[in-house]
């Protein structure tokens, strides 16, 4: 969410913003935020002076008693009564005017880096870099549930009678390469110094509305009926709920956190849950990491984050690249975006495995997480990427370790927590 001071002196910037955004149907929310304010400051200022003069004339009524006046004391009165209607009525007026306020600054979109490439939708973002050879094998790969059912790793059939579709069971060796790779970039992001949090699985509305517009939580959330909680997308939501409503020290800065969640989604929309595959589905389990910083370093962390992906995937040999999300397909809190996107050697193509996003100080400002510095306070930037998310992981993994009788090779830096197992088979 922007500052409204900002929108107030800088219209055409904000709506340039939302040109290059593609979004002209929100051009109009820029004037009226500006009426809105205008309204609510003149309703202030009108409130502030009829408690300044409520102030005063109650001592000219107490001066007016003392001297006898009782006559002149009440015509005074008449006038306290007149002004306190008035007070009341504006102090009615002004919460509503700011609510409404409040509604269309959480739709105009963030401004986004001046180096985020213009593009109508996710057609064209731009490929930045590429990380290993992509190999293709000398043998045809099959469906990544093929691979698992081979493997007796997966049971699609089970879980749509137990649930429907978009759920899966993961069985054996499947199921602990899941646990595994899990496991393992938990380690990875402990080892480069970010600290290991299980944070709760639901949040509360005023949480959901402080990290995502309401269109990704109309599309992703699922509610739970009777309360006011949701069950979470992705652990981002809830680890920076963790600093709602806080001051923080500067000198704790910056808060560098990795965690686990299950994560639940409607995946309402044109893509739609594939029957036979786990590339989307309404539930699976993510490792996230997330940092909270000075505005300043915001961009160095963005520039880590992605990296550490990069290198995770790297590390167990499969080929990825960075993909830079252009003005279009860049959600509205976003400053800045990077995919990374895996090697498939079945479809000869990338495909996601993770998303790096610099929110600047967006999901700050609407969760009111401020910084207390030495020249004053501050909104903090916060800052997400996916370190991995399996099942989705394992399509990558299966099909650049398939071996042609139908084995899978683990990596070196897998096999402790697969039990030493050098191969699935």
């Amino acid at each position: 969410m922007l500052d409204i001071k900002f929108v107030r002196e800088n219209p055409d910037i904000v709506k340039e913003n939302i040109k290059k955004k593609f979004q002209d149907n929100k051009l109009p929310l820029v004037d009226e935020a500006i009426e809105l304010d205008q309204k609510a400051r003149l309703l202030q200022q009108e409130a502030d002076e009829l408690r300044a003069k409520k102030n005063a004339i109650a001592k000219q009524i107490g001066v007016l008693m003392a001297q006898g006046k009782k006559e002149e004391a009440e015509e005074v009165k008449k006038e306290v009564a007149a002004n306190a209607a008035r007070l009341a009525e504006l102090e009615k007026q002004e919460p509503e005017v700011r609510e409404q306020l409040n509604k269309i600054m959480m739709v105009i979109p963030n401004i986004i880096d001046p180096t985020v490439p213009i593009g109508k939708d996710d057609s064209e973002n731009v490929e930045l870099e590429k990380f290993g050879e992509p190999v293709t094998p000398p043998f045809e790969i099959p469906y990544h549930t093929e691979i698992m059912e081979k493997l007796n790793g997966i049971d699609l059939d089970s879980a749509r009678k137990v649930a429907g579709n978009g759920f899966y069971y993961l069985m054996g060796d499947i199921a602990r390469l899941h646990s595994a790779i899990i496991s393992y970039a938990r380690d990875f992001m402990i080892d480069r110094g970010f600290t290991y949090c299980i944070p709760p699985f639901m949040i509360r509305s005023n949480v959901v509305t402080g990290v995502m517009s309401f269109a990704e939580m109309d599309a992703m959330m699922y509610k739970i009926e009777g309360e006011d909680l949701y069950l979470i997308g992705t652990s981002e939501h809830s680890m920076i709920g963790k600093f709602i409503d806080t001051m923080i020290a500067e000198e704790s800065l910056p808060q560098t956190l990795t965690s686990y969640s299950p994560c639940f989604r409607k995946e309402k929309g044109a893509h739609g849950i594939e029957e036979r595959g786990v590339y989307r589905i309404h539930q699976f389990e993510k490792q996230e990491m997330i940092v909270v910083c000075k505005p300043e370093e915001s961009p160095m962390w963005f520039d880590k984050l992605w990296k550490n992906t990069v290198d995770l995937f790297r590390s167990m040999d499969i080929p990825v690249r960075t993909i830079e999300c252009c003005s279009g397909d860049l959600a509205d809190l976003k400053v800045k975006s990077y995919d990374v996107e895996a090697w498939s050697p079945r479809q000869q193509k990338y495909f996601e495995v993770g998303s790096c996003s610099n929110l600047g100080d967006a999901q700050a400002r609407r969760l009111k997480i401020r910084v207390k510095g030495k020249d004053g306070k501050y909104f903090a930037h916060t800052l997400n990427n996916t370190v991995v998310a399996p099942p989705r992981m394992l399509i990558a993994f299966l099909e650049n370790n398939l071996n042609e009788d139908g084995s899978i090779n683990i990596p070196k830096v897998l096999q402790p927590y697969m039990g030493g197992k050098e191969k699935i088979c």
